[in-house]
């Protein structure tokens, strides 16, 4: 069965596209929620976010919230279904603390488990790398370490989608890998001066 991996800016749909896909699949959907727990008291904005959230998904799917073990939890997700990610960056960001050689295995284990999985999987990734470089180190290492991620994540996808301003366009058909742009190449072409 597929995998799906739906990027974009905040704000742009990428959330309710993945719902939109992951209702379209005739399976049971289990939304494996990566953020942090919604504190009404502490962060009620946060809280107000994860409502919004919950109100838009069918009272028949089933709600985990993940830590570091994202790759324990598609292990254990009853088969067939349909694995929701909400989100790569909620992920990552529960892993900045680590060192590369305690981070990198971590995800070693979780493309292993997303390409072994017998389901369906849609991983909702937020592109936070298109404008300025951030000022602070911990932004730097979230935004580089979500960019790799999702390069490594979408080699093994069978569709990826680039979603903005409620648009989305399956960059997977239209594109061409970055390792192989070489291959269809052509520098004496004329309409690419």
């Amino acid at each position: 069965m597929p995998i799906v991996l739906i990027c974009g800016p905040a704000r742009s749909g990428k959330s309710r596209l993945a719902e939109k896909l992951a209702m379209a699949s005739g399976l049971s959907v289990m939304y494996l929620a990566t953020g942090p727990k919604a504190d009404p008291v502490r962060d009620p904005e946060w809280a107000e976010r994860v409502q919004r959230h919950r109100q838009r998904r069918p009272s028949s799917w089933k709600t985990w919230e993940t830590g570091l073990d994202l790759s324990a939890k598609l292990e254990k997700l009853p088969q067939p279904c349909c694995a929701l990610v909400d989100s790569l960056g909620g992920w990552v960001a529960q892993g900045l603390d680590y060192s590369p050689s305690e981070w990198d295995p971590w995800v070693q284990s979780f493309l292993a488990h997303l390409e072994g999985f017998a389901g369906y999987v849609i991983l909702v990734a937020e592109e936070v790398g298109w404008g300025v470089v951030p000022a602070y180190p911990m932004g730097r290492l979230f935004r580089d370490r979500l960019g790799e991620l999702t390069q490594k994540v979408g080699v093994v996808a069978d569709q990826v989608f680039l979603v903005t301003a409620g648009f989305a366009l399956e960059i997977s058909r239209l594109g061409i890998p970055v390792d192989q742009v070489w291959q269809v190449w052509d520098p004496g072409d004329p309409e690419l001066r």
